[in-house]
C-alpha cells in the first residue's frame, strides 16, 4: 500500500509515517498541501480542486542553535485530525466549528539537530508553524533559542495580482510614529511591482489569480448585457479563478510580528522580521522563545470566490484565550468629538455635548481623546465621568503609549509604558467608572512591542477596561486571545478623510476593499460613521464628504468591530431624516454569523450579517462611478417577504422603501455611485 493511500485511510486517527513527501488534505478533500524535501531543502505547495495555487514555496528557520534551512531530511510524520468548537465575542461570528487535518513532520539537519513543521489544513484554510524541542548540542541541553530569520515563502502562479499595502520604514511619519499599518493598498497590481518604501508588504495580504479575460468596461445599466467582471461573484466560480489571503495569528509577547518581503521571481514573498530601527532601536529584530517552543501560525485562505476570504475565521480557530474576562464586557457604539472638532474640542463643555449626543442616540460610550489630562484635568474628568453615567453613558479615555519610541507630544503620557504606571492609572479609572481605553502611537512589530500590547491588555482586564489600539500593528488572533480586546486601527482611517480631500475621494475604495483584507482577519476601528456633509464643525466649510448617507449607514454594518464609532455631530440630530437616526439608534455591533453575498475588492461589496438578536442585515457599498445593479440571492429571508430597503435615489438623496423577496429568494437592487444599500 503506498503512503498516500495509507494516509487517507488513517485520517480519522493518528498514524506514523516515514516519507520525504507528505500530502495533507482538507476534510472535504478539495485543498491539498504537498510537503517535500528536495536536495536537503524543504518546500510546500498547494492545490485547490486540482488547480495549482501555491507554487513550490520554501520552509525553514535559521536559529541560534542550528541552521534549519538546508541539509535537511524528514525523520517521520504524524497525521491526525483536529475537531474543535468555540464561542467568543466581538467578531464576525459568535461561534465556530473548526475541523482540520494535522500533520506534524519531524525534520533533522546534518548535525542531527531537530525541529518540526506543523500543518493544519481545513476547508479553504492552510496554517503552518514550526516547533523546536529541547535537545542536546554537544554536552549542553538547549533550553532557549533565538529565531534569527525565517525562510517561509508564498509563491503564486504567474499572472497573480495583488491587493497589498507597503510596509514603511522605522522612525518615519508624523513625529516618528511609524510604522503603523496606515499606508494605501494596491488594486490588481502585478506581483513584481516594487514596494513603495523598499520594506516589503504588511499582513494581511490579498492575491487574485484568474486565467479569464475580463472585459475592462464597467457594466452598462439598462442594456441587458452581462459584464463578466461585475456578474455576481458566486456565479463566476471556475477552475481558473482564485483568491488567496495571507496573514499570521497567535502573536503576543511570545514572538515578533512579521511582514512580507518584496516579490522575487521563482521564490515569491518571504516572511520578514521587524527592522532593527523599529521601537527607536530598542529590542531585538529577531524572536526569542523558550524550549520546547513554537512559532506563530502563518495562514493562507484560498477560494474560487471571495466567500471563503470574507467569512474566514482562521485567525481565531488556531488560538486559545490567554486569560478569563474579569467582567462582562459590553459591546456598543461611541461618539467622538475629535474627528471633526479636533483638539480644541477636548474641553469639559464640548465633551458634555457629545455625551448628551450619545445619550440622545442611546449609545453606550463617549471617547475623550488626547490632551484631556491638561485641557480638562483629572479632577474634572471625574466630574465628567459622573455626568456621563447620569446620562446612561460611560467614558472611554485616550492615552499615548509613549515610552521613548515616538515623539508624539499628546498626553496623557507616561501612563501605559510601565507596569507601575498602568497599575496606578487603571485603578483610578476603575474607581471613576471609565470602561475602556484607546492607546495610540506604538513603535513597530518587535517582540518587545508585542509584549507591551499584551501587558496593557492583561493589566486592563484586571480593572474591567476594554482596549482599542491606534497607530499600531494589525491584531493577530487577539479578539480570542485577550477577551477585553476590541479592535485596532492599523489602517488608513477616517481621520485622513478629515485631513485630506484625496482620502475622502478614496474612502469608497478603502471600505469596499477591507472586508476582503484588513477586516477579514481582525476587527478594525476605522473610526467613524461620518454623517456631516462637510468635514467641518459648522457643516458648511472645508471639503465635502464624498459618500452618500446610506453609504455611511451601511458602512457601520460592513466594518466589523464590537464597539463601533458613530462619528455623528450634535448638529446631526436636527439635520438627519428620522429614519436615519432610528437606524443608528438600533445599530448592532456583534454578530452571530457573517455571509459573503457579492463583491470585488475596491469596487463593491455586499455582506449579510446576522446579529446576536437573530435579525439579518444586508449591507452593500459601491465604489464605482456608475450605478451598480445586482440580483442578490438572500436565502436567509422567506420568499415573498417584504423588507425595509434603505437606498439612495439617483440624486443621492436617502430614502427607505419596501423591497419584496421574489419566489426564488432573490432581490434586485441598485447601488448608486459612492452609495450604499441596507436590507432588513
Amino acid at each position: 500500500m503506498n503512503r498516500i493511500v495509507s494516509f487517507l485511510i488513517c485520517l480519522a486517527t493518528a498514524c506514523i509515517c516515514q516519507a520525504e513527501d507528505v500530502k495533507v488534505s482538507s476534510p472535504d478533500g478539495q485543498l491539498v498541501v504537498n510537503v517535500s524535501c528536495e536536495g536537503g531543502r524543504l518546500y510546500y505547495d498547494a492545490t485547490l480542486d486540482g488547480q495549482q495555487m501555491m507554487e513550490k514555496s520554501a520552509l525553514g528557520l535559521k536559529t541560534s542553535i542550528g541552521d534549519f534551512t538546508r541539509d535537511l531530511s524528514t525523520v517521520n510524520c504524524q497525521l491526525s485530525t483536529v475537531n474543535s468548537s468555540y464561542s467568543m465575542r466581538g467578531t464576525k461570528a459568535s461561534s465556530h466549528d473548526y475541523k482540520a487535518t494535522k500533520a506534524v513532520i519531524d525534520i533533522e539537519n546534518k548535525d542531527h539537530q531537530r525541529f518540526s513543521i506543523i500543518f493544519q489544513v481545513s476547508n479553504n484554510d492552510i496554517a503552518f508553524r514550526y516547533s523546536i524541542p529541547r535537545q542536546n548540542i554537544g554536552r549542553k541541553e538547549m533550553k532557549r533559542v533565538r529565531i534569527k530569520s525565517e525562510l517561509s515563502s508564498f509563491n503564486f502562479p504567474d499572472g497573480t495580482t495583488t491587493f497589498i499595502s507597503p510596509q514603511i520604514g522605522p522612525e518615519t511619519g508624523w513625529e516618528q510614529t511609524k510604522p503603523s499599518y496606515e499606508e494605501g493598498y494596491s488594486a490588481d497590481a502585478p506581483m513584481d511591482a516594487p514596494s513603495q518604501y523598499g520594506h516589503g508588504y504588511i499582513f494581511p495580504a490579498l492575491f487574485h489569480y484568474s486565467k479569464e479575460s475580463w472585459n475592462q468596461e464597467n457594466p452598462v445599466q439598462g442594456t441587458g448585457k452581462k459584464n463578466p467582471r461585475f456578474q455576481n461573484s458566486l456565479e463566476k466560480k471556475s477552475s481558473s479563478d482564485y483568491w488567496i489571503l495571507l496573514s499570521e495569528t497567535g502573536i503576543g509577547s511570545n514572538y515578533c510580528g512579521s511582514h512580507l518581503s518584496d516579490y522575487q521571481a521563482g521564490t515569491g514573498y518571504t516572511v520578514t522580521y521587524p527592522d532593527a530601527g523599529e521601537n527607536n532601536g530598542y529590542g531585538t529584530d529577531f524572536a526569542a522563545i523558550p524550549l520546547p517552543g513554537e512559532t506563530p501560525w502563518r495562514t493562507i485562505t484560498l477560494g474560487h470566490t471571495l466567500k471563503p476570504i470574507a467569512e474566514t475565521t482562521i485567525s481565531y480557530d488556531l488560538v486559545e484565550p490567554l486569560y478569563e474576562p474579569s467582567t462582562d464586557y459590553k459591546p456598543g457604539r461611541y461618539t467622538w468629538s475629535w474627528l471633526i472638532w479636533q483638539d480644541k474640542s477636548i474641553n469639559y463643555d464640548d465633551q458634555v455635548k457629545f455625551i448628551d449626543l450619545a445619550s440622545a442616540m442611546g449609545f453606550e460610550y463617549c471617547l475623550v481623546d488626547n490632551w484631556w489630562d491638561t485641557q480638562i484635568g483629572r479632577d474634572r474628568i471625574e466630574e465628567l465621568s459622573k455626568y456621563a453615567q447620569s446620562k446612561g453613558v460611560h467614558l472611554l479615555l485616550w492615552y499615548n503609549s509613549n515610552g521613548f519610541w515616538n515623539d508624539a507630544p499628546q498626553g496623557p503620557r507616561d501612563c501605559m509604558s510601565t507596569a507601575i504606571a498602568r497599575e496606578r492609572e487603571m485603578k483610578w479609572m476603575q474607581s471613576i467608572g471609565i470602561k475602556g481605553i484607546k492607546v495610540d502611537f506604538f513603535g513597530g512589530d518587535k517582540q518587545e512591542t508585542m509584549r507591551l500590547y499584551e501587558d496593557i491588555l492583561s493589566d486592563a482586564n484586571r480593572y474591567g477596561l476594554q482596549v482599542v489600539f491606534h497607530g499600531c500593528t494589525v491584531p493577530r488572533g487577539w479578539e480570542r486571545m485577550y477577551p477585553n480586546f476590541v479592535a485596532s486601527e492599523a489602517v488608513l482611517a477616517s481621520e485622513n478623510v478629515f485631513f485630506n480631500e484625496g482620502a475622502a475621494i478614496k474612502q469608497p475604495f478603502d471600505l469596499t476593499l477591507h472586508p476582503f483584507c484588513r477586516n477579514a482577519t481582525a476587527s478594525m476601528d476605522w473610526g467613524g460613521i461620518i454623517m456631516n456633509k462637510h468635514l467641518a464643525p459648522d457643516n458648511k466649510s472645508r471639503h465635502t464628504r464624498k459618500t452618500t448617507d446610506i453609504f455611511e449607514l451601511a458602512s457601520g454594518l460592513i466594518m466589523q468591530t464590537s464597539v463601533q464609532c458613530v462619528a455623528m455631530q450634535p448638529n446631526n440630530l436636527g439635520e438627519l431624516p428620522e429614519f436615519e437616526l432610528d437606524f443608528l439608534r438600533s445599530l448592532p455591533t456583534t454578530w452571530e454569523e457573517t455571509r459573503f453575498i457579492d463583491g470585488y475588492p475596491g469596487r463593491y461589496v455586499v455582506l449579510a450579517r446576522k446579529a446576536t438578536d437573530g435579525q439579518w442585515y444586508i449591507a452593500g457599498l459601491n465604489a464605482l462611478k456608475e450605478p451598480l445593479t445586482l440580483t442578490l440571492d438572500l436565502p436567509m429571508f422567506a420568499p415573498g417577504k417584504t423588507l425595509r430597503y434603505y437606498v439612495d435615489k439617483p440624486s443621492g438623496e436617502p430614502t427607505v422603501i419596501p423591497l419584496k423577496i421574489d419566489k426564488k429568494g432573490r432581490a434586485k437592487v441598485t447601488i448608486q455611485p459612492n452609495g450604499g444599500i441596507i436590507i432588513q
